[in-house]
């Protein structure tokens, strides 16, 4: 592959990934849009999202006439169960938060792959690499607590998500290796639903019309958002894509109070927010430097 290819395809999975960030974002504030209007719990929404996340890829596989290439069921199970825990707490995080402080500790979970890169790898280990992820730590105490003294227990479910989802991203860079977009999808999207539903089950219902509206709009951005970041991640590292999805985080901060009516964030809430950016951004250019 030539240097001009390589960098086009390179350009292609930041693309995909930024627009993943887009409509992660969208299918989010459908559940603040929702509230109000519809008693949908946010397991329902998830379980929406993995049913019509199934049924999308078997589609596309029967058009194209193409079957599942399992080479590592370990890799496929593990992205799945991460990335299932990933999306519920992150969908709770936002029913009992706010769309923006939902979406801005998701996107911790660049620092959490940083993390675990630091803790499995020695080669990681550096003390500049260190300090930053202090930084992210404040800014992620900063974003759980404005005042600095207590913080709100709705927002651990969004701190959660971005640890689970730093596994879930490190499974998908390790599955894309070996496995095209559908596999891994059908396996995330199937174990998903069966196991929301296990747990769940006593929060899904027969949806009325308005109700299906809402959670088809939610399932289907949030399974276009998942298509662009698993195809994303064909093309550049579990670091580089998770630097690129670090928009979501401004998109959030940004587009909140106009899209969702959350309120403004605090000065000492963008704080933490830039803190979190800003170590994001240093431990992804660190990554593709070193």
């Amino acid at each position: 592959m030539g240097p001009a290819h390589s960098q086009k395809t390179r350009w292609w999975g930041d693309l995909s990934i930024f627009a993943s960030a887009f409509f992660f974002y969208l299918s989010t504030a459908v559940v603040r849009w929702g509230a109000g209007r519809v008693e949908i719990d946010a397991a329902y929404y998830v379980f929406a999202r993995f049913l019509f996340g199934i049924v999308t890829v078997m589609a596309v596989m029967a058009v194209g006439r193409t079957g599942l290439r399992v080479r590592s069921y370990h890799l496929l199970i593990g992205r799945a169960v991460f990335n299932t825990i990933a999306v519920y707490c992150f969908y709770k995080a936002v029913a009992l938060t706010t769309v923006a402080e939902g979406n801005i500790l998701n996107m911790t979970f660049p620092l959490f792959v940083a993390v675990f890169s630091w803790l499995f790898l020695k080669k990681q280990r550096e003390a500049m690499a260190s300090l930053m992820v202090v930084v992210a730590f404040v800014g992620v105490w900063i974003v759980l607590a404005p005042d600095l003294t207590h913080f709100k227990s709705g927002s651990l479910w969004g701190l959660a998500s971005g640890v689970t989802a730093a596994a879930a991203i490190l499974y998908l860079n390790l599955s894309r290796r070996d496995h095209d977009t559908n596999t891994i999808l059908f396996f995330m999207f199937g174990i998903g639903a069966i196991a929301i539903y296990a747990v769940y089950h006593r929060h899904i219902f027969w949806p009325n019309p308005t109700e299906i509206f809402y959670l088809t709009l939610c399932a289907g951005l949030g399974v276009i958002g998942q298509y662009l970041l698993t195809i994303g991640f064909r093309y550049v590292s579990a670091v580089e894509g998770s630097i690129v999805s670090c928009a979501r985080i401004l998109m959030a901060a940004l587009l909140g109070p106009y899209m969702v009516g959350d309120p403004a964030l605090t000065p000492a809430g963008w704080i933490g927010a830039f803190l979190i950016l800003g170590a994001n951004v240093y431990l992804a250019v660190r990554r593709v430097g070193g």
